[in-house]
Parts: structure tokens; C-alpha cells; sequence
């Protein structure tokens, strides 16, 4: 195997090249689709019109989903932890079919924008929907800010640009796409990026493994390093990788990701029927078991690749996350166009991700808080269009701020599932309290989401400050390391400086002790003994000083991510040492339980709210019986307004009759012997007029439903010369 060579790639022209395609080809479908079909509604905005193409759709599912965060972070799992994450692919399918089954025919029959309007039908509580819908906005903006973090980790790693630097450039670059927006744009963008994020981690793991290891080797080395686990029974719930915790994490990602948040909901009611939304989720279920089990691997691969010199432990990369984009910029960096292939592919997943959240926390904003507003309800859709898309250039200028401070928190995989499962269990135990919960109101829904956020932010916020809930790292080793320059590392300064107060403290305590023996022996000598008192005063000063350091120092010391903070105090697992799988179950069992105590007691309430439900269904069937009554009312009417129509056909039958008559007398006369043309003409004029149920003669009537027959007929008396027949229609 190669040994790490240490140097830092930079961008070729071809690099360049690929990478400029991909955001050129991103941006470009993001516009077409835009111009071409960006909705004539709000709805059509956000949704798609309800008739979109099913294949589009379930790329775009899975490419919102499956971000960037999931390319470096499964990866990093594997490499430094083992194997045994991967079992949370099991739970994907136990979680599918609960989606399948439950909340996808309630939701799409419902046929909402927002799924938020279902808690408002369900619950009855505008306060309700508003407090979730703030919380949940907060966990959308910190995902967003991870999605951004990863691939400018990526960039920064193989390029020379800073990771701020890289996070303005690519937030400036999703926020702009995100604001042309639209649910048709972000599906038929999210196609090619999801398809380019398998097939780029696939040719660096292939194109790896040729170079340097084969897939045989990948398989042994991972077995000799400890990394193979998926079997590990222990039912410690402070193991941070288990079976079961796994499971368990596998059934929640599911129901939160997929089952109750808005993104996906959005792709379910953007196609035509229910069963093409269910088939959506098994699609999303089957891509998913592809993806990540190809993202584990790169991560073995990478640990085949630097198992005899870990590029972290040797200083050459300061975070965990940067291990991927490492093997790319060391192993593959001579083969043009690979390095801008990979970070095309991390930016791929964040544009997918970035930009179907920032549309669904647009989509919250505008139908749970401004849709009904007085001034927004006057606009037009136009209008009303424009206003989602400023939103949607707002979240992501938010997402972007985010982004420059969560560098510091550590793994990317790990901080996000801890952070966003803080307010996405207690979400999802709202929506799984109304589904199978149905004696569950509002006040108590209100009660179980607080309490259980609460906890979560407990449980968080004494991660950070005390550390615990990870293991150490796997066994990793700096032996074959022999041909790099170390770079500056925090950590080796901090110890460095640690063992010079260890040193410098093992110092003081012998030198008091000299000092107290010296006390001892000059008791009788009072000017000795007070110099003697105070240097000892001062020493002791000095190392209680050193002390306070040095723990300072060993408690904060970076450990290359908050979260692989591991205590060795002794002093056993705490509360604080839970394993983060279970944070987001936890958060529905509080809100649930919680929320049933209250509604028991509550139950009074509960019950006054029934009848005023039944004494409103009475109402409404009053209301209903009445509108039958018209609706008889108005039969009646249509049989009598039958029957006068067969009499004026009667009518009409004998004034046909009647014309027939009158041309018979006609020819008579044009045959008869002509008169002086000097007579004075006597002309008759019958005029039949024929409105409703009457017959109106007279020669000035008007006639809108049945034309006039005018005939102007010769007297008898006269000759045929002026006898005329008109048809003419009066005016």
C-alpha cells in the first residue's frame, strides 16, 4: 500500500471543468423548469399542480433526504467506529411500512399544502400549529447550515479556499436557486444530482481500489481493525452503537424524514394518485439501502487505504469529516477531473437537500402564518408567488449565517441527527399522538411537545457542557506514516503544554516539601520561619494554579469533535451518556405519555368539547334537512315549469296551424281577378306573439323567447300585385 504522502491538491483546469458543469447543468434545469413551469398558484408552487411524473419525484425524494451530510458523515462512522450503524438500514423498512400505511392515505386525502393544517384539523389549535411550526423552523435552518458545512468541508480539504470561504460561495450559490424555486424546479433539478451522488462515491471507491487495495483487502483490514460489528447485543442504552439502537434510529429516520416532514409531503401530493405516493416511500426505502451501503463502504475503504497512517492522528486533517475528500486529494489527485468529480457530488447532495428544505420552510411560513394575514389574503397569485420566493431567499441567507458556526461542533452525522432529533421527536410525537391517539387534545399535545423538548434541550445543552455519550475512537495507528511533514496540531500543543504543568506541578509539591521540612527544622528561628510560611503560601497558590489549569486544559482539550468527548473520571455512565439513537424515540415516548396523563386529566374538558361537537353536527343536520326541503321546493317548481313548456308547445302547434290556414287563403287570392291598381290596399297585419303561456297580438310586441311570425296578407278585394309573406324578425 501507498504510504500518505501529505501534500495538498489543488483544483486542475479539469477539476475546474467538471465542477463548473455540474453547477452550470444544476442552475440551468433549476431556471428551465422555472420559466417552463414554475405554477400560475401558490399551490401550484409548491406541489406541482398534482400531476407530475412519478420518477422525477422519487429521485427527488431520495436526493432531498439522502444528503451531503450522509456522503462524508456514514462514511466517517465507518472509518472511526465500525460497521455496526449500518443496521439502521433494518429499520428503514419497519419505518416504511408504518408511513405506507398510516400517515401518507391520511395526509394526501387530505390534500394540504402545509402539514401543519393537519394539526390544526386534528387538534383544533391555531397556537399549536404556530409554536410547532416555529420550532420546527429552527431545526430546518440548523440542518440546513450541516448541508452547507459538509461539502464546503470537502472543498476547503482538497482546495486551497478556506471553509468559510467555501460555505458564502455555496450558500450564495443555493440561495439564488432556491429563490427561482418551485416544486417542478426542485424535483427535475434534484435528478441529475441525485444520480451524479451514487455514481461519483461509486468511481472513487472503484477507481481507489484499483490504485491501492482491492476489495478483498478492504474486507480483511476492516476485520483486523475491529470495524466489522453488526451483531452487538448489549443492552446498555449508553452503548452508542447497537442493534437495537440502531433499529430503533433506522424506525424514527423514517417516520420524521419521511413520514411527517414537509419536504416529502410535498413530493407525495405533487403525483396523481395514492398509490404511486405509496410507492414513492418504498422506492425512497430500496434507494436508500443502495446509497448508504455504498457510502459505509467508502468509509472501509478509506480505513483499508490509511490503516497504518491515520491522516487525523498524524495531523494532516483537523477534522474527522475531512477523511473522504483526503483519500480523494491524496490517492486520486493524478487522474484529471476526479477531485472536481467528488466535490461535484458533495455539492450535488447539498444543493438537493438545501433547496427542498428551504422550499418547505417557505411553504411553512407562508401557510401557517401569512397566508390569512388581511394584507397578504388581498394579493394576487402572482404576488402571493413572489412573496414564497423572497421567504425562500430568506431561509437560505439564514442557512448560509448558520453554516460559519457549526464547523466548530464536530461530526457532521453525529451533531445533526443530536441537534435536529431535539425538536423532531417531539414533532413526531405530536403527529403519532393524533393518528393513534385519539383521546389526546390540544391543551395536552401542548404539554407532551414542551415537556419533551425540554428534555431534549437538557439533554443537549449537558453534552456540550460536560461531554460523554462517545466512545473513544477505534484502535488507529501512526506507524507507516514516514513520508509526510506534520502539520501543526491543537491537540499535541495543548498536551505538550499539559505535561510542562504536570512537570512544572511535580516541581512545586517537591519544593514545598523541602520547604515544610525546612519549616520544621527553623521553628526556632522566627524570621526563617515566616520567609519559610510565606513561600510555602506561595507555592501553594502557585501549584493550586497549575491544578485548575491543567484540569481546564484535560476537560477542553479538543478532541476533534465536541461529541467524541470521552470522561474517564470513573465515576460510570450518566444520563448524559445516552446513546444519541435513541434521542428521537425518547422524544415521542415523553410527548405521548405526557400527553395522555394530561388528557386524563383533563378529561372533563374533553368531554364538554364532545357536545359542543354534537350539538354542532345537529346543526349541521338541521341545516341539511332544511336544504332538502328547497331542494323539494325547487322539484316542484322544474314540474311545473314542464308542464307550462308542453302547453306552449300546444300553443305553438296550433299557431302553425293557424300560418298553414292563412298561406292556403293566400293562394286563393293570388289566383283571383286583379283590381284597379288605384284602389286604396286594404292589408291585414296578424301578428301572433307567443311569451310564456299567453298569446299576445299586436303589431308593436317584442319577443325573446319565440320569434314572431309576421304575415302581411292582401285584402280579398284587391289584386295579389303587393301581396307579400315575410318571416322577418322584429326588433
Amino acid at each position: 500500500m501507498d504510504e500518505t504522502s501529505g501534500t495538498v491538491g489543488v483544483f486542475t483546469a479539469a477539476d475546474v471543468a467538471v465542477f463548473s458543469v455540474m453547477l452550470a447543468v444544476s442552475v440551468g434545469i433549476g431556471v428551465y423548469s422555472s420559466v417552463r413551469g414554475g405554477g400560475s398558484s401558490t399551490r401550484q408552487f409548491m406541489v406541482g399542480g398534482n400531476n407530475m411524473h412519478p420518477v422525477p419525484v422519487a429521485l427527488s425524494l431520495l436526493g432531498g433526504v439522502m444528503s451531503a451530510i450522509s456522503v462524508l458523515g456514514n462514511a466517517t462512522e465507518t472509518y472511526y467506529f465500525g460497521t455496526q450503524i449500518s443496521t439502521i438500514l433494518v429499520g428503514h423498512i419497519l419505518g416504511t411500512i408504518i408511513v405506507c400505511k398510516f400517515t401518507i392515505p391520511i395526509f394526501y386525502k387530505l390534500k394540504i399544502t402545509s402539514l401543519l393544517e393537519y394539526l390544526e384539523l386534528r387538534y383544533r389549535s391555531r397556537a399549536l400549529c404556530q409554536v410547532i411550526t416555529g420550532a420546527l423552523l429552527i431545526s430546518t435552518c440548523v440542518y440546513m447550515s450541516f448541508c452547507l458545512y459538509a461539502p464546503s468541508l470537502a472543498l476547503a480539504t482538497i482546495t486551497s479556499l478556506s471553509t468559510s470561504a467555501s460555505i458564502l460561495i455555496m450558500g450564495t450559490i443555493c440561495t439564488f436557486y432556491i429563490t427561482i424555486g418551485g416544486v417542478r424546479a426542485v424535483v427535475y433539478n434534484d435528478v441529475p444530482q441525485t444520480v451524479l451522488m451514487f455514481l461519483g462515491v461509486l468511481i472513487v471507491v472503484l477507481l481507489v481500489c484499483k490504485e491501492t487495495v482491492g476489495v478483498a483487502e478492504v474486507w480483511e483490514a476492516a476485520g483486523e481493525g475491529s470495524r466489522l460489528e453488526f451483531f452487538n447485543m448489549d443492552p446498555s442504552p449508553y452503548v452508542r452503537h447497537t442493534l437495537f439502537s440502531t433499529f430503533v434510529s433506522g424506525v424514527f429516520s423514517v417516520l420524521y424524514w419521511v413520514g411527517v416532514s414537509q419536504a416529502p409531503h410535498q413530493r407525495f401530493i405533487s403525483v396523481s394518485t395514492l398509490p404511486t405516493a405509496q410507492g414513492l416511500c418504498i422506492f425512497y426505502c430500496v434507494g436508500a439501502w443502495v446509497l448508504r451501503i455504498l457510502f459505509f463502504f467508502s468509509g472501509l475503504v478509506a480505513y483499508a487505504t490509511y490503516r497504518h497512517c491515520d491522516p487525523l492522528k498524524a495531523g494532516l486533517i483537523k477534522k474527522p469529516d475531512q477523511i473522504l475528500p483526503f483519500l480523494v486529494n491524496d490517492k486520486l489527485s493524478h487522474l484529471p477531473g476526479v477531485a472536481g468529480l467528488f466535490v461535484a457530488t458533495v455539492y450535488g447532495g447539498v444543493l438537493s437537500s438545501l433547496s427542498s428544505q428551504a422550499n418547505s420552510a417557505a411553504c411553512l411560513i407562508w401557510e401557517d402564518f401569512l397566508k390569512n394575514l388581511p394584507f397578504f389574503r388581498r394579493l394576487s397569485d402572482k404576488a402571493s408567488i413572489r412573496v414564497v420566493k423572497v421567504l425562500s431567499a430568506i431561509v437560505g441567507g439564514l442557512g448560509t449565517v448558520l453554516g460559519l458556526v457549526v464547523g466548530s461542533l464536530g461530526n457532521v452525522l453525529h451533531v445533526t441527527n443530536t441537534l435536529v432529533n431535539t425538536i423532531a421527536g417531539p414533532y413526531t410525537g405530536v403527529f403519532m399522538a393524533g393518528i393513534f391517539l385519539p383521546w389526546v387534545n390540544a391543551k395536552s399535545a401542548m404539554v407532551g411537545f414542551l415537556v419533551s423538548v425540554f428534555y431534549s434541550v437538557w439533554m443537549v445543552v449537558g453534552k456540550f457542557l460536560r461531554g460523554g455519550g462517545a466512545p473513544p475512537l477505534l484502535p488507529l495507528s501512526v506507524q507507516g506514516c514516514t513520508n509526510f511533514t506534520t502539520a501543526f496540531n491543537t491537540t499535541s500543543f495543548l498536551n505538550t503544554i499539559i505535561t510542562i504543568f504536570n512537570t512544572t506541578s511535580s516541581i512545586c509539591n517537591t519544593t514545598n516539601t523541602i520547604f515544610d521540612t525546612t519549616n520544621t527544622i527553623s521553628n526556632s528561628i522566627n524570621t526563617t520561619a515566616n520567609v519559610s510560611n510565606t513561600t510555602t503560601s506561595l507555592l501553594n497558590t502557585t501549584n493550586t494554579i497549575f491544578n485548575t489549569t491543567k484540569g481546564f486544559l484535560n476537560r477542553y482539550r479538543p478532541s476533534n469533535s465536541l461529541f467524541f468527548t470521552h470522561r474517564e473520571d470513573g465515576d460510570g455512565p450518566s444520563v448524559y451518556d445516552l446513546s444519541y439513537c435513541y434521542f428521537g424515540a425518547i422524544g415521542i415516548i415523553i410527548t405521548t405519555t405526557v400527553a395522555t396523563i394530561v388528557s386524563l386529566v383533563t378529561g372533563l374538558e374533553r368531554e364538554e368539547q364532545c357536545t359542543e361537537d354534537e350539538e354542532q353536527g345537529t346543526e349541521v343536520e338541521e341545516q341539511g334537512t332544511e336544504v332538502k326541503k328547497q331542494g323539494t321546493e325547487v322539484e316542484k317548481q322544474g314540474t311545473e315549469v314542464e308542464e307550462q313548456g308542453m302547453e306552449v308547445e300546444e300553443q305553438g302547434t296550433e299557431v302553425k296551424e293557424q300560418s298553414m290556414e292563412i298561406r292556403t287563403r293566400k293562394n286563393k287570392f293570388v289566383g283571383s281577378t286583379h283590381l284597379p291598381s288605384s284602389s286604396l290596399e286594404a292589408d291585414r297585419l296578424i301578428h301572433i306573439h307567443i311569451k310564456g303561456r299567453q298569446t299576445f297580438p299586436g303589431p308593436h310586441e317584442k319577443s325573446t323567447e319565440i320569434s314572431m311570425a309576421q304575415i302581411k296578407v292582401n285584402s280579398p278585394m284587391y289584386g295579389p300585385n303587393t301581396s307579400r309573406q315575410t318571416n322577418e324578425r322584429p326588433n
